[in-house]
Parts: structure tokens; C-alpha cells; sequence
């Protein structure tokens, strides 16, 4: 088996992996993988923008505040003070890098800020309507420029190789799948970052894009990273209803602009919800809101209707929404957009410290995959890219702190046996069936309103399906599907798991067993592979 030597590997091409590479290019060689193609992340998905306190009716005790009521009592206070305070210089990491935020039209030695759902300002900064899109491609011509930074595509990590796997210690590399050439590699690093993303493809519908398989969390499980907060899935309510429209979120911005909700009578209905927030509302209350009146009229969708906007303004702030929406016969200007809920969001993750730093030396995690304690029960909008960044620069000073030592450590290849690569050899259509079946099972019982019968139920579904795996799909395949496919198993398995062991409903976890807040709650659900 080939055996590659690198000083740093980081597996994702996300906003958290990219800019932690260009912030320790000095270091030495930095390898980045990507699972699928490069700008294939989440990053490159989001829209609406990013959060930081510019405005002058603003302040740092706001946003901290906004965070700590969207998290519903389970933010760590530590964490959300940090990255508040810290967004400003992360910010302008990002200018420097070259990313053009609009400026304020009417006065345009300012940035333009919006407002989204659980702010009480004007404080996302934006790119239109395709910021994630902008600084994707931004952070990606700064780090092709960088001869010490080195981009492998369509590279799939299976494991992760410690130095002695008795006892877990430190990680030294990866076993990785090749995709381009069918072959197994090994890959040595002195440090291993993962940055790869969330876990939306879980479920049957979702804003993610299709590499949100949780595969760096589910090998973090299998090496004994603490696992929490699983149970926190936040679902955004508003994704485009449409046959051929896949993932399409529809962006929170909209309702920061004046944007309203209608039923399938073209009524409103968040007043009946949150009478003072209305659409405004933190995304948790929006979505069981969008639920209920789906569940009571039958219907399929609902309406977000921004027509009472001049249609020049609309086709100015929001052009890729109107484009697309176009595409799919929808004029925005004129028309209410279908929209319904959708998986967007992993509140939860790989448990870290402040500088990402995991239970096993050497290993960080940082962007979406890791528990940072940032969002607690639910995200405030146009927090994630923000975290993403800033724990690439906790990332970072961590890494340089401890650099000294580890570039004097020596990449010994770990005495292991080269893996036995299977082939498919049964129909795929009993990868696909098991695919669509996980999918539906989280999408039916562990969804935006739980039941404790409905997560036992769940529970033995993903049974079945994880002995199945094991007793048929056992070992290494070089089929993406199949890796991805084992990978979403265990993440499903520990989201049931956590959402049965919290007994209360809170944030974007909805039992309707426990309809209420307990005053003794649990902070943290926590899981390693040995419970």
C-alpha cells in the first residue's frame, strides 16, 4: 500500500478547513482532502450571510444574548463569548483574503447589514444571496496560490491510525480511499484536522449538500471521541417545494426582509405562534409552526411571500434566489414561493475544547462536525460560518503552540496489514434500499416533532439495518456509497440514542412526551462507542 507523508492533514474544503490551512501555510506541508470535488460543501450552499456586530445600535452583549436565547439554556457561555468577540478580526481575515462584503448603498464606506430570524439587529453581512458561494471561492484562489498547501480530491477517509491502537493514543494518520486511481493509500500527519461537515444526509430531506454523510464524525466515534448534543437537528423551515428542485434553501435574509409566511388558504399564520417574533422567530418555532399547519390542512407546502417588495429590490438582493427560482417557473417578484421544512443544521458533534482540540492528542475538529457548546439547542442564523472560521483560528494558535514539539516527531509507518479491498459482488440496489430506508426512518420518527415511541421504533429500525451492514457489507469497499452508507448508520444510531436519553423539549428537539423544559436538565448528551 502506498504511503504518503504530510505534515498537517485536513479533511474538508469547507470555510473552517480552508481558511486553518491559510492561517498555518508557514508551517510546513499542509495536505487538504476533499471527499468529492472541492467546492462539493456546505460552505459553498450557504446563503444568507455571516454574523458580526458592526452596526452602531449594536454590541457584543447583544449578539451573545440573541445566541443564548436561540440555544435555548444550552449554549456554553464560554464559547459564545468567545466567538462574538472574537468576529470582528475573523471578519477581517476574510476582507483580507478578498472577499468583497456588499456595502451599504446609501453609504457605502459601511457594509450593508441584514437581519435574520433571533436578531435583534441588522448584523449579517453578506454577498447577495450567495455569501458561502463567495467566500468558497475566495479562500479557494488564496490557497491555490500556496505552493505548501496541496488539494486531493475525491479522497474518502475510512479511519484513522493511531500509534498504538491498544491504547488509542495519539493519531498519526489515515487510512484514505483513492477514488481517482481505486486504491488504498495511507496517509501520515503530525496533526489530523476534520472539517468535514454535517450530517443532513441522514434524512430524506435536506438543505445539505450530498457529502453530509457524518463521516468524520462517525470515525471520531469509532476511534472513542466523545460524541453530544446529537439529538439537536436543526431543521430550516423554509427549503424550495419543487419535483426537480434539489436542496434548494430559500434563504432566512427574505424574512429579515420583510418576507411573510401564508398557508394553503394564503393566510398568515406565525401570529398564531409567536405573536411578537412573528416570522422573525428563532428557526426551531418557525418550523414546528410550518409543521402544524401542514399537519392540519394536509397540504404539501406553504408560501414565503415577498412580492410587496419592489420587484427591482428583490432581483438586486437576492439574484441567485430569483434566478433559480425562475428556472423552476417561479417569478419571486410575482409570486409566492412553495417552500417546506427541511435538515439543515447539526447542532451537536465531536466533543472539543476551546482550540478544537478532541480526546485523542493530535486530533482536532472544527466547522460544523464538532460540539463546541456555540449553538447549544439551536443555531442562531449566520452563526455557523462565523464558528467555522473562528475555530479555525483557535485551531490554529493551538497548533503553532504545540508545533515545536511535533515537527521534531517522527512519521513512523504503523505496523498494520493492508486492507482487504471487497467488491460489490450483491446488486447495489441493496446499498440504495438501505440508504432510502435510514433516510425515511429518521425522516418519519426522529424528526421535527419526536415521540419516545417513535425513537424506539427508529431504534430497532437502525438495528436491523447496522447487523445487516456488519454481516454483509463488512470490511473496506471502494464504493463510495457503501463507505458513506455505514457511516450514516452510526450517526443515525447515536441521534436516536441521544434523543431518547433528553426527556424534555427544547430547541429543535420536540418530544411531545415532554412537551415542557425540565428545571434539571441535562447539559450534554454524551456518547462513546463503548456505551
Amino acid at each position: 500500500m502506498e504511503v504518503k507523508k504530510t505534515d498537517i492533514l485536513i479533511v474538508g474544503t469547507g470555510i473552517a478547513g480552508l481558511s486553518l490551512g491559510l492561517k498555518l501555510k508557514d508551517l510546513g506541508h499542509i495536505t487538504v482532502l476533499a471527499k468529492k470535488r472541492v467546492f462539493e460543501t456546505a460552505t459553498s450552499l450557504a446563503q444568507g450571510g455571516i454574523a458580526c456586530v458592526m452596526g452602531e445600535d449594536d454590541s457584543f452583549a447583544l449578539h451573545i444574548q440573541d445566541t443564548m436565547i436561540a440555544g435555548d439554556g444550552i449554549c456554553k457561555r464560554e464559547t459564545v463569548e468567545l466567538v462574538v468577540r472574537s468576529a470582528p478580526e475573523r471578519i477581517k481575515d476574510l476582507i483580507n483574503w478578498g472577499v468583497c462584503f456588499d456595502r451599504d448603498p446609501e453609504n457605502p464606506q459601511k457594509y450593508h447589514l441584514t437581519l435574520e430570524g433571533g436578531h435583534s439587529r441588522r448584523r449579517i453581512l453578506h454577498v447577495g444571496d450567495y455569501t458561502g458561494r463567495a467566500i468558497e471561492k475566495t479562500l479557494l484562489e488564496r490557497v491555490f496560490e500556496e505552493t505548501n498547501i496541496e488539494i486531493l480530491e475525491n479522497h474518502f477517509v475510512v479511519k484513522l491510525l493511531t500509534e498504538d491502537e491498544e491504547r488509542g493514543s495519539k493519531v498519526i494518520g489515515g487510512l484514505v480511499l483513492d477514488l481517482n486511481q481505486s486504491k488504498p493509500l495511507m496517509i501520515l500527519a503530525k496533526v489530523i484536522v476534520l472539517c468535514t461537515g454535517g450530517v443532513g444526509k441522514v434524512y430524506l430531506y435536506t438543505s445539505n449538500p450530498d457529502t453530509s454523510t457524518g463521516d468524520g464524525i462517525a470515525i471520531a466515534y469509532s476511534l472513542g471521541c466523545r460524541i453530544a448534543n446529537m439529538e439537536f437537528i436543526q431543521f430550516h423551515p423554509t427549503c424550495l417545494y419543487h419535483p426537480k428542485a434539489k436542496n434548494f434553501l430559500i434563504s432566512e435574509a427574505l424574512r429579515g426582509e420583510g418576507a411573510v409566511l401564508l398557508n394553503a388558504e394564503g393566510k398568515r399564520f406565525m401570529h398564531k405562534y409567536d405573536p411578537v417574533r412573528k416570522e422573525l422567530a428563532p428557526r426551531d418555532v418557525v418550523t414546528r409552526a410550518i409543521d402544524m399547519e401542514l399537519k392540519k390542512t394536509g397540504a404539501e407546502c406553504v408560501y414565503l411571500d415577498i412580492t410587496h417588495l419592489p420587484s427591482d429590490y428583490i432581483k438586486k438582493r437576492f439574484p441567485y434566489i430569483y434566478e433559480t427560482c425562475l428556472k423552476y417557473g417561479i417569478d419571486i417578484t410575482s409570486q409566492p414561493i412553495p417552500v417546506v421544512p427541511a435538515a439543515h443544521y447539526l447542532c451537536g458533534g465531536i466533543y472539543t475544547n476551546l482550540w478544537g482540540q478532541t480526546d485523542i492528542p493530535n486530533l482536532f475538529a472544527i466547522g460544523e462536525c464538532a460540539y463546541t457548546g456555540l449553538h447549544g439547542a439551536n443555531r442562531l442564523a449566520s452563526n455557523s460560518l462565523l464558528e467555522g472560521i473562528c475555530f479555525a483560528h483557535q485551531a490554529s494558535l493551538k497548533i503553532r503552540e504545540l508545533w515545536p514539539n511535533l515537527k521534531e516527531s517522527a512519521l513512523n509507518v504503523p505496523k498494520i496489514k493492508d486492507p482487504v479491498i471487497k467488491e460489490i459482488k450483491e446488486e447495489m440496489v441493496f446499498v440504495s434500499h438501505n440508504w432510502d430506508l435510514i433516510r425515511k426512518v429518521m425522516w418519519d420518527f426522529v424528526g421535527i416533532v419526536r415521540s419516545l415511541k417513535m425513537l424506539e421504533f427508529a431504534k430497532k429500525r437502525l438495528e436491523f439495518i447496522q447487523k445487516e451492514l456488519e454481516e454483509n457489507w463488512g470490511g473496506l469497499y471502494l464504493d463510495l456509497d457503501v463507505m458513506e452508507l455505514k457511516n450514516l448508520c452510526t450517526v443515525a444510531e447515536i441521534i436516536v440514542k441521544s434523543a431518547q436519553r433528553r426527556l424534555e423539549s427544547r430547541g429543535t428537539h420536540y418530544l411531545i412526551d415532554y412537551p415542557e423544559k425540565r428545571v434539571e436538565y441535562l447539559k450534554e448528551t454524551v456518547f462513546t462507542k463503548d456505551e
